[in-house]
């Protein structure tokens, strides 16, 4: 059985090479289903979004979606990154909070770390700062961020529950969770929950949708909300699937299971969690 030190090093050592490949300009970024240019990770962002962003970063863009457009952020606010990698998301959000704003990158890959700074330098950012550790145990203050995003990263947590926790400890009242992320839609075969393979990849480790939601109310947060925007076909990753082992009768079951999502939520207000709301 994978132990979460297992998967958490798996995921270091895995994303530490995709920085590597990003930083000198290799065609090929990694190894799993998240790679740029494959039906997870493409068309994310807007031609708009990255015309003046360095190639780095995007190239170093590993997710399954664009939680910056998720959620309308405002001048002067304090936005935090969950697993930011290269910087892309970042960089976008301190975009839109300004100079009176602030936005930390939180990843524990220090190959991305130094490839983010390296993007931060490149764009003339100033109001971005990156923080090395685990989405697990933000280092933080409470109450210190007005918006949490996340892209295809959280699923990679062995502990969603405490990431959940987390991010509640360090929102503000009446702060907002955005992120993008992998759901389950249903069961899916053991064979893929097993395989580390996959959990690199971004989709053994991601919960059921109606997981997703339980966690977060557990957490304290309210207002949860899943939207389903990419529903991953098999056959478009049979290559990197049949490289991870997996039977045809696997790769069938997991016809329609997998989905990209935008997952939303609300730390209740202070007046909402002394229990005086109407």
């Amino acid at each position: 059985m994978t132990t979460p030190n297992e998967i958490t090093e798996a995921v270091r050592e895995r994303y530490g090479r995709a920085a590597v490949a990003a930083k000198s300009g290799s065609a090929e970024c990694c190894d799993t289903a998240c790679c740029s240019g494959d039906p997870i990770t493409s068309h994310l962002y807007s031609d708009a979004e990255t015309r003046e962003l360095p190639r780095e970063a995007v190239k170093a863009s590993l997710g399954c979606g664009n939680p910056t457009a998720l959620i309308e952020l405002h001048q002067g606010e304090t936005v935090l990154d969950l697993g930011s990698g290269g910087g892309i998301d970042v960089l976008l959000a301190a975009k839109r909070v300004g100079s009176t704003g602030k936005v930390y990158g939180l990843d524990m890959t220090d190959e991305m770390l130094e490839l983010a700074r390296g993007n931060q330098r490149a764009a003339g950012v100033t109001n971005v700062e990156f923080l090395a550790g685990n989405i697990e145990a933000i280092p933080l203050p409470d109450s210190s961020v007005d918006v949490i995003i996340s892209n295809c990263v959280i699923n990679l947590a062995s502990d969603k529950g405490r990431v959940f926790k987390e991010a509640f400890r360090v929102l503000r009242p009446g702060g907002r969770f955005a992120v993008s992320d992998v759901v389950v839609l249903g069961d899916v075969p053991d064979e893929i929950r097993r395989n580390m393979e996959l959990w690199i990849g971004c989709i053994a480790g991601a919960l059921q949708d109606t997981q997703y939601v339980a966690k977060l109310g557990a957490a304290g947060f309210s207002d949860v909300t899943i939207e389903q925007w990419r529903v991953y076909d098999p056959r478009d990753a049979s290559e990197f699937l049949s490289r991870a082992n997996l039977t045809a009768e696997s790769m069938k079951a997991a016809e329609g299971k997998f989905a990209s999502a935008f997952v939303r939520a609300t730390k209740p207000d202070a007046c909402c969690q002394s229990g005086c709301c109407a």
